[in-house]
């Protein structure tokens, strides 16, 4: 994903910024590395397991993941260094890149 992806998130135990690793200052606690997909939306939030059928098969395969979802749009955040071996498993699952 390239630029513009900015997730804020805050509740009473903690304040979550999700943003390019460029953005983050060097004195901010942080974890560099991740790659992101998007899943095209937008879903109605009547359609069930969409995020699912595309964590299942990671999850299956011990990859983790990091999801965020809008309203319009699930996000899932991988390791780059997981990124190809999380291909393979998506792709052996039907998911498609578009």
């Amino acid at each position: 994903m390239h630029g513009g992806f900015f997730s804020v998130t805050r509740t009473s135990e903690e304040l979550s910024i999700v943003c390019p690793e460029e953005h983050v200052p060097p004195q901010v606690k942080h974890e560099r590395g991740w790659s992101c997909w998007r899943l095209e939306g937008p879903f109605a939030f009547s359609e069930t397991g969409i995020l699912a059928s595309f964590v299942q098969p990671l999850a299956e395969h011990a990859i983790p993941v990091f999801a965020i979802s809008t309203f319009n749009t699930d996000y899932v955040l991988v390791k780059r260094d997981w990124m190809e071996k999380a291909t393979q498993v998506l792709r052996a699952a039907g998911h498609e890149e578009v």
